[in-house]
């Protein structure tokens, strides 16, 4: 629960920056996305991740931010009604404010608001070029509530700190997911595969080719999403500490170190090592040190680095395999990742690093690996049934999938009206008029 007191000066304003870059990882997310998909569907892509910041912020000061953080209701979700409106949250006394640790409630508000708010926008990646606007508008509402609340309850809650007792992954369980392996990574990618299914193949594919439309959007979105991910992971200890600065340095490594093994791996099997490869492999390192990072030392952080560039390399070719159309690899990068980095906490768990607790091959045992796997099985488990639900609901109700016509025209014309790149010129050579000339 939150108290009453004088905030701690520099763990502030680190978490104000902290949250800041945070909300910057749905813009670059917009950028990496808008990339991949082809000319006639960026604006689309891009609106989809945009979105997700005023349909998640409404939802929170709403009532979200209670259901995730207010008092404990069975180890489930937080009281909806403690906070809603932010009510207790923001009442000074002086130089005396709510605090969430040593810094002030309502940084604490803003810097979770922008996990929720990536983790509907990675959905997007799944449903590219085929998804209704204003049936994603409606379907990014209802899953924050549905899913993402409660499941941040579970994992971020933790007793002392926002609720007397906690979510049960975190205080019952006592599953490490330190900044979202579990809520944001395993839970969007879980919810994308879902999705993917229900709307089903882009018309064309596989047979046609549908290659990124603009590799520097992706390589630039990489970059971002990477700038951003410091404030994800160590803004999330709220404190500017030496447990921030290690996390610095292991998010760091994992994303260089996959994107290193990324590239080998294309390198070996088809002869190129590519743009598109080094930003997918940055982002799996760093998705799969996301719920790791205050558990291992900066070497286990490279080793969780290596093996999620590996792993997801493989696994976004599952779906020509499997037949579904994830159009993006949300699940083959970020569901698989999220995944590797969640039980390699119980492989690589060091005492020495934050989390102080040790993992099999530092004399643990299987202790912490099962408590991960079974975090790992029942956040997959709830986001896909949940998800499920509320995609055949509006399938069967308002509709999920664009008219045929309009997919094969461009989403952005045909549902915003607008296009990305105008290559129509004047003939006639005649200039503006007002030009002076």
């Amino acid at each position: 629960m939150t108290h009453v007191g004088v905030p701690d000066g520099a763990d502030t304003a680190w978490l104000l920056v902290a949250a800041a870059l945070v909300l910057l990882m749905t813009p670059a997310l917009a950028l990496f996305y808008g990339g991949m998909v082809r000319s006639k569907s960026v604006l689309n892509m891009m609106m989809m991740c945009l979105t997700a910041i005023p349909i998640v912020w409404i939802l929170w000061v709403a009532f979200g931010y209670s259901l995730s953080f207010g008092p404990d209701i069975a180890g489930l979700f937080g009281n909806p009604f403690h906070y809603a409106g932010l009510r207790h949250l923001f009442t000074a006394q002086g130089p005396r404010v709510p605090l969430v640790g040593t810094v002030p409630a309502m940084v604490f508000v803003f810097f979770q608001a922008g996990f929720a708010m990536v983790t509907v926008a990675l959905i997007a990646g799944a449903v590219a070029d085929r998804m209704r606007f204003s049936t994603w508008l409606l379907f990014a509402g209802l899953w924050c509530v549905l899913v993402y609340f409660p499941i941040a309850h579970w994992v971020f809650s933790a007793p002392g700190l926002t609720a007397t007792r906690g979510g049960w992954i975190v205080s019952h369980l006592r599953a490490i997911d330190f900044a979202g392996g579990t809520a944001v990574e395993i839970n969007s990618g879980a919810a994308a595969l879902v999705m993917a299914l229900i709307l089903g193949k882009r018309r064309g594919w596989p047979r046609d080719p549908m290659r990124p439309h603009n590799l520097p959007f992706v390589m630039l979105g990489a970059g971002l999403l990477w700038f951003g991910w410091f404030g994800f992971n160590a803004g999330s200890t709220l404190k500017a500490d030496g447990a921030a600065a290690l996390i610095s340095v292991n998010t760091l490594g994992a994303g260089a170190v996959s994107m290193v093994a990324w590239l080998t791996m294309e390198r070996l099997r088809h002869g190129h090592p590519t743009s598109f490869g080094a930003a997918s492999g940055v982002v799996a390192g760093l998705v799969a040190i996301t719920p790791s990072c205050s558990a291992v030392t900066p070497i286990g952080a490279m080793i969780i680095g290596a093996v999620a560039g590996v792993v997801s390399s493989y696994a976004i070719e599952l779906k020509y395999r499997f037949g579904y159309d994830d159009s993006l690899d949300v699940v083959g990068v970020h569901f698989v990742s999220g995944i590797v980095g969640t039980l390699m906490i119980g492989l690589l768990a060091s005492a020495s690093a934050p989390a102080g607790v040790r993992g099999l091959f530092y004399g643990g045992g299987v202790d912490q690996l099962w408590r991960q796997a079974v975090a790992v099985l029942a956040v997959l488990a709830y986001s896909m049934a949940v998800t499920a639900l509320i995609g055949l609901a509006l399938k069967l109700t308002i509709g999920v999938r664009s008219d045929a016509q309009d997919e094969l025209d461009g989403i952005d014309d045909a549902e915003h009206a607008e296009s990305a790149y105008d290559f129509h010129t004047d003939r006639g050579g005649r200039l503006p008029s007002g030009t002076g000339r």
